[in-house]
């Protein structure tokens, strides 16, 4: 499930005045690989991908029978500071780059994490147009032929990730255009690429091992503001074992109820299926009580989409 990072950033960018940045309308069609690439006219933009990986080779192979796997997250983040577009300086921050990169490990118990952030410059810090090509120095996540490469050298880790599609893109909401609330104006661009198959090599403790896997890339712009009442924003991006990707998402207000919900599946091979309102129900089962804010997140959840019944449980118990 995504991690409040994202909404952490939405409620960071009431520090920008109003400004003229691109509008998300409904019936823009996306279009490839221009929309791969960044947007730098609207306010926000993240390209998000997460997934579960194993040991393919060495003793602790987590193909043998009960092994658990790893999971990871990488995560870029483009702001537009327009307060800083009046100044000619080429160190002026009219662009933000944010960054986030995590490796949950049972056999660790806890998970690693680490970030980074700097403001956009040519050659070192960019998020390009035309195609995927994001990085902060040595993070980066960029579209190489059909596919994608994440490289993450972080203090407590390292991932080296080649991500190969297998499925075609899937537009989310209505052909790419995904309301966030109840204001129509509270909508973002938003495609997926589920069913992306990793390979490459994971770096803990001073030791390279070899890894495959399964990932979902998430990428989003927008430049509307979340709902006032908004507080909390639940996801989940699910490679099904028959082939099949559900995505689907809650907002939440301050006073627990539910301020928009939508959701897509797609069967493998078919044509994708939007809900929304009641046909989207998530149940929390349990929850976990950060020791740094008091505030309860919920970690294991059952989730109803249409017919559709899903348990979801974190492979780490906190």
């Amino acid at each position: 499930m995504r991690s409040a990072a994202g909404f952490v950033l939405f409620l960071a960018m009431l520090c920008a005045r109003a400004a003229a940045f691109d509008p998300v309308v409904p019936g823009h069609a996306l279009q490839f690989p221009r929309d791969f690439g960044a947007h730098p006219g609207h306010r926000i933009e993240w390209w998000y991908v997460t997934g579960q990986l194993v040991r393919s080779s060495g003793p602790e192979k987590s193909a043998a029978p009960g092994a658990a796997p790893l999971g990871f997250q990488v995560t870029f983040f483009r702001v537009r500071n327009p307060d800083a577009e009046r100044n000619p300086s080429a160190f002026s921050p009219r662009q933000l780059l944010f960054a986030h990169a995590a490796l949950a490990d049972p056999a660790l118990g806890h998970l690693l994490h680490d970030q980074r952030s700097a403001r956009a410059y040519d050659g070192l810090v960019e998020a390009r147009t035309g195609d995927t090509s994001v990085w902060i120095d040595d993070w980066r996540l960029v579209r190489e032929g059909d596919g994608y490469r994440a490289r993450i050298e972080a203090d407590d880790f390292a991932l080296d990730l080649s991500l190969a599609p297998t499925q075609p893109i899937l537009p989310e909401g209505d052909k790419g255009f995904s309301r966030k609330g109840p204001d129509p104006a509270q909508a973002s661009e938003y495609y997926s690429e589920p069913h992306l198959r990793v390979a490459g090599t994971v770096r803990t403790r001073g030791r390279t091992r070899e890894v495959t896997g399964l990932a979902w890339l998430d990428h989003e712009w927008s430049s509307e503001l979340l709902a006032p009442d908004a507080a909390g924003w639940d996801w989940l991006g699910a490679n099904l074992a028959d082939g099949s990707a559900l995505m689907a998402f809650r907002m939440r207000a301050k006073d627990g109820r539910v301020l928009w919900s939508q959701a897509t599946f797609r069967a493998k091979g078919g044509a994708p299926v939007s809900f929304e309102g009641g046909s989207v129900r998530f149940a929390v089962r349990r929850t976990w009580k950060s020791p740094r804010t008091g505030i309860d997140y919920p970690v294991a959840m059952e989730l109803a989409v249409g017919d559709r019944r899903c348990k979801l449980a974190p492979i780490l118990p906190h």
